[in-house]
């Protein structure tokens, strides 16, 4: 398989994204802050815009998809809120991150730290997909539109 090149920059002094071992899917992004305190406290279920300093130039047809650290999300319960965040190849500004505090105590999140993870996923959208309005769906499935619950508790 040939290698994909994901060009970015880091305006930040932090260390470039890596991927923390050879087989993960996700590349770690850290935490850019810049203001007077090397840190920000994240209160209970508050949201937050964390910068990460990083820019990338998306291949046509790929997006960054950000999602949560499992570590981050259990030990000390940091989300993504609108998860995983979809960065489409035609934004080339400032990849950001709202995140959440779903714990019921204050969180600190200090400048450098890895709060989430992006991940480099093929996306079919508007050059290759044409949205047709019919009038129904017809494709018969043994699933049909059972939804929410349809496969049981166990």
């Amino acid at each position: 398989m040939d290698r994909i090149k994901l060009n970015f920059v880091n305006k930040s002094t932090n260390p470039d994204p890596e991927f923390g071992k050879t087989g993960n899917s996700g590349f770690d992004l850290r935490a850019w802050i810049t203001g007077v305190e090397p840190s920000i406290t994240i209160k209970p279920l508050e949201r937050v815009l964390i910068h990460t300093g990083l820019y990338f130039d998306i291949p046509e047809g790929m997006e960054i998809q950000v999602r949560a650290r499992s570590g981050m999300a259990l030990k000390r319960g940091i989300g993504v809120l609108n998860a995983p965040a979809t960065i489409d190849s035609n934004y080339t500004g400032e990849i950001c991150v709202i995140a959440v505090n779903l714990s019921n105590e204050d969180i600190v999140i200090e400048n450098g730290e890895r709060i989430v993870q992006g991940v480099l996923c093929p996306v079919y959208g508007g050059w290759v997909t044409d949205l047709l309005k019919v009038v129904e769906i017809t494709k018969n499935t043994e699933r049909g539109s059972t939804g929410f619950g349809h496969s049981g508790v166990n």
